[in-house]
């Protein structure tokens, strides 16, 4: 089984889940004996493909007036927004929006497309024109590449895999890492929905990651459940030895926050039953490790409560800087308001720390070995965090089964479904 999968992103250079995602499914359905093309808009050179290639769409060359390209393009939206999106985290604010069924003018496929065009592989101002720019590579590949179906990871990729099957005629299978409803809540990006939207019309197949987004995608966006399949995320192993002799220089415990600081991840609500646990014992410090729009609003907040000296930000944290934050860690917080499904439990738990994580997620329809509250409810939050630090038995007891647990949600498992579901449409 040989297939050609689109994503955005790739490790080290991630911002968030998806990268993660992709690569522990690919190891998993390498190990499974498929060959797996997988492209991206820019490679940096450093990122790890043994097993599988790995094509950077910023290295192919296309001839625009091909007729096959020409007739794609014509069904291209082309945006340009005025401020980041990225996979998990919805749009701010749109300065322009620009759409047209058919682009004639030559000037204007100039202004948009090259020869050769460099990808940023970013999530910057112009993400929508890479979007687009990057659909079209993607038919151009299609056309070039041997392969029996297609695989598009979150709807960055949509229009990338659409292309590929209006070229080449194979089956198209999207995969549902997030919803622009768990992003933005009930304020969606209508752009960003269209795109979401048609892309799982024209799929054969939809995976999502949880029964959670499954329902999302058959309520939300009209999709005949009957071509909608859940599969669970895995848990890469660290492929580190375990952390030890660690110093956190500081004498209290430790919990942590581990996300973008945005509306989806909750921060508000961490910060609440923070405050709620420092009432009860100063003996606690809280660490929020992440970036986003909302984190000026949460240092704000803290200073009101007069927190300051209780709290900690250390920025964005990636690799062995994650491996270290949890080995620092006495509980690990995941108080999303809409978590598709969240790896950044499962990666605690590997590291044997217990997690309080927010029954508004798909991880918590695996997980026994975890302490689930509603997001809204932080009192039940601050009572989860102050029990495992003050308990031992309860601590051990989640320490050593959330381990066990963690341990046995293998990507070869997931590989297995995925290739489950490609088998209904080959």
């Amino acid at each position: 089984m040989r297939v050609l999968m689109f994503g955005w992103e790739f490790p080290p250079h991630i911002t968030g889940g998806l990268g993660t995602a992709c690569f522990g499914l690919i190891k998993g359905l390498v190990k499974l004996g498929a060959e797996v093309i997988f492209v991206v808009p820019k490679a940096f050179g450093d990122e790890s493909h043994h097993g599988f290639r790995l094509l950077n769409a910023s290295d192919v060359t296309m001839d625009f007036m091909e007729s096959e390209h020409q007739e794609f393009w014509n069904k291209i939206k082309y945006m340009e927004i005025g401020s980041n999106l990225i996979p998990y985290v919805g749009e701010e604010e749109f300065e322009e929006l620009i759409e047209t069924k058919e682009h004639q003018k030559l000037e204007q496929s100039k202004s948009v497309f090259s020869k050769n065009f460099t990808f940023s592989g970013k999530y910057g101002k112009n993400l929508m024109q890479e979007v687009s720019r990057y659909a079209l590579i993607a038919s151009s590949i299609a056309s070039q590449e041997s392969y029996d179906l297609i695989h598009a990871h979150d709807w960055l990729t949509y229009p990338a895999g659409i292309a590929a099957k209006y070229i080449s005629g194979k089956p198209l299978v999207i995969h549902v890492h997030a919803t622009e409803f768990d992003r933005s809540g009930e304020h969606v990006n209508p752009s960003v929905f269209e795109i979401e939207r048609k892309g799982m019309e024209e799929a054969d197949r939809v995976i999502t990651v949880s029964n959670l987004t499954r329902q999302i995608v058959v309520e939300k966006y009209g999709i005949d459940a009957a071509k909608v399949f859940t599969v669970y995320n895995a848990v890469e192993p660290s492929g580190r030895p375990e952390l030890t002799g660690i110093q956190k220089h500081v004498k209290e415990k430790v919990v942590t926050f581990l996300g973008r600081v945005t509306y989806q991840k909750g921060p508000d609500y961490f910060v609440e039953a923070a405050h709620k646990v420092l009432k009860r014992d100063q003996n606690v410090r809280f660490v929020m490790a992440g970036s986003g729009d909302l984190l000026n609003r949460m240092v704000r907040r803290i200073a009101k409560l007069k927190m300051g000296t209780k709290f900690h930000f250390t920025g964005f944290l990636a690799g062995t800087e994650v491996d270290t934050m949890f080995a620092m860690s006495d509980v690990y917080v995941m108080p999303s308001v809409s978590e598709p499904f969240g790896i950044s439990p499962l990666e605690a738990m590997r590291s044997n720390v217990p997690v309080v994580i927010s029954k508004q997620s798909g991880v918590s329809e695996v997980l026994q070995h975890a302490v689930k509250v509603d997001f809204w409810d932080i009192d039940a939050m601050a009572d989860a965090i102050y029990g495992i630090l003050h308990y031992q038995g309860l601590q051990q007891m989640f320490v050593r089964y959330g381990k066990e647990e963690v341990d046995n949600l293998k990507w070869e498992n997931a590989a297995f479904n995925v290739q489950e579901v490609y088998k209904t449409v080959l």
